[in-house]
């Protein structure tokens, strides 16, 4: 039985982190996965999905100046751009597992069981660790409802050789809304299914009600308050049962996808042999991101029950953390910056700091400032229907607590937004900076 410093189970960004920082220090370190390396971002989420984006922003771009300047709207051709995508995702595992051999990390590629404290089963063989970082990130939730094996997922979407004509997405989260708004544009009878009343409920719901909007007026069809109770094959489409309090409806598309959350991939690992606490929301740790009841158990990513999102530069930051706790002791405890978050939606959606909610939870003497600029000049250049702000203003310190924005370019915009609240920049400081004109960040200092 080989033994270790350090063994990490999965190798998305936080493992990957915590890998080769703590071989830079001359650890003996092992990871390994069952999937290719690389992890869910950079080849079954972000990465990927972001290159497909490019090509229908480029479409988006043309339909809105059509007619003032632009005659024609380009069709997006789906298998060039997934041939496009496909040239990141495959370089990517080779890649990683090259410079884990050049660092001297042992690789692994088998699923991971705890046989005790310090022991995991990997395929045929057993290993000891003085330190284990569960690190393997999440997947889809499974579907328990009949025929839920029927729903693909995300992955699946980015995967597919062909656009089917018509889709139903179940759930109304960022993934659900980030793939209709991709597959409307490509052409595709787009359908998402929500059970609640509030789609994207963790976000700004002012906000996110220009997002309902926008994605209506792209022709997705946005059924809230109605559950998904079971898929049947019906000739070459599926047929989707949805319950409501009144009435039950049936919905038909040629796929259906499985958007409806993703919880921590780590239900399979056996925990309860090594006495690893966990919850539904992954495993437990304190502020080293230690497990709590296996003190040699560390954690980090979307595997953590942390209050890190479910981001990638998240997972990096933690990894960091956990690595450091690992090679010099517990030190370090975990601190995290704002977090900005964005929905790839067309218009993009982002958000960093409190929502007005929360803010008021907190008894915070807030200012709300909330607005509809469709008229202002960035907006009108570009010829965008939806552009709206909501800033969360700390009266008594005059700082920024929250921004939510949906319009241009937000995802850009809302960096410097986290900027200003992780420096506690003074709103009188922000609005009489130079900013480049015309710019979406020029318009920063109006929203405040």
């Amino acid at each position: 039985m080989k033994e270790y410093d350090v063994f990490i189970i999965g190798s998305g960004m936080a493992g990957m982190t915590i890998a080769n920082k703590c071989a830079s220090k001359g650890l003996i370190v092992g990871i390994t996965d069952e999937l290719p390396y690389g992890g869910t971002c950079a080849l079954r989420g972000c990465d990927p999905k972001k290159v497909i984006i490019g090509a229908t922003e480029v479409r988006e771009f043309a339909k809105r100046l059509k007619g003032v300047g632009i005659d024609t709207i380009p069709k997006v051709n789906w298998k060039d751009i997934m041939a496009f995508k496909q040239s990141f995702v495959d370089e990517m595992p080779p890649k990683i597992e090259k410079g884990y051999k050049k660092n001297g990390i042992d690789t692994f590629h088998s699923s991971a069981k705890f046989l005790s404290q310090n022991t995991l089963q990997l395929g045929n063989e057993k290993i000891k660790a003085k330190k284990i970082v569960i690190a393997s990130g999440s997947k889809p939730r499974v579907l328990e409802f009949e025929g839920g094996h029927f729903a693909k997922s995300s992955t699946d979407f980015l995967n597919l050789e062909v656009l089917p004509k018509s889709l139903l997405f179940i759930g109304g989260g960022y993934i659900a809304f980030e793939f209709a708004h991709i597959a409307a544009r490509c052409g595709a009878d787009v359908t998402i299914v929500h059970r609640g009343n509030n789609p994207l409920e963790n976000f700004e719901q002012d906000i996110v009600k220009h997002l309902v909007s926008a994605t209506k007026e792209l022709g997705v069809k946005l059924i809230l308050n109605t559950e998904v109770t079971a898929i049947e094959k019906a000739d070459n489409k599926y047929r989707v049962k949805g319950e409501t309090a009144e009435k039950t409806e049936y919905f038909e598309a040629e796929a259906v996808f499985n958007s409806a959350g993703r919880p921590p991939a780590i239900f399979d690992f056996d925990l309860e042999k090594a006495d690893i606490a966990f919850t539904k929301k992954g495993v437990s740790v304190n502020e080293y991101l230690q497990n709590t009841s296996n003190p040699i158990i560390y954690a980090a990513g979307d595997a953590a029950d942390s209050e890190g999102l479910p981001l990638t530069p998240v997972a990096v930051l933690e990894g960091h953390t956990v690595a450091s706790n690992i090679i010099k002791g517990n030190h370090k405890k975990i601190s995290y910056p704002p977090m900005p978050t964005v929905v790839f939606t067309l218009p993009t959606m982002a958000s960093v700091g409190y929502t007005e909610s929360r803010a008021r939870e907190l008894d915070y003497n807030i200012r709300v400032n909330y607005k509809e600029v469709g008229a202002w000049f960035n907006a009108k250049r570009l010829n965008v229907a939806e552009y709206a702000y909501k800033t969360i203003i700390d009266e008594e310190t005059q700082t920024v607590l929250g921004a939510h924005l949906i319009g241009p370019h937000t995802e850009e915009t809302i960096n410097l937004f986290a900027m200003a609240i992780k420096t506690k920049m003074k709103v009188h400081d922000i609005r009489t900076m130079i900013f480049s004109y015309p710019t979406l960040a020029s318009d920063i200092p109006h929203m405040l």
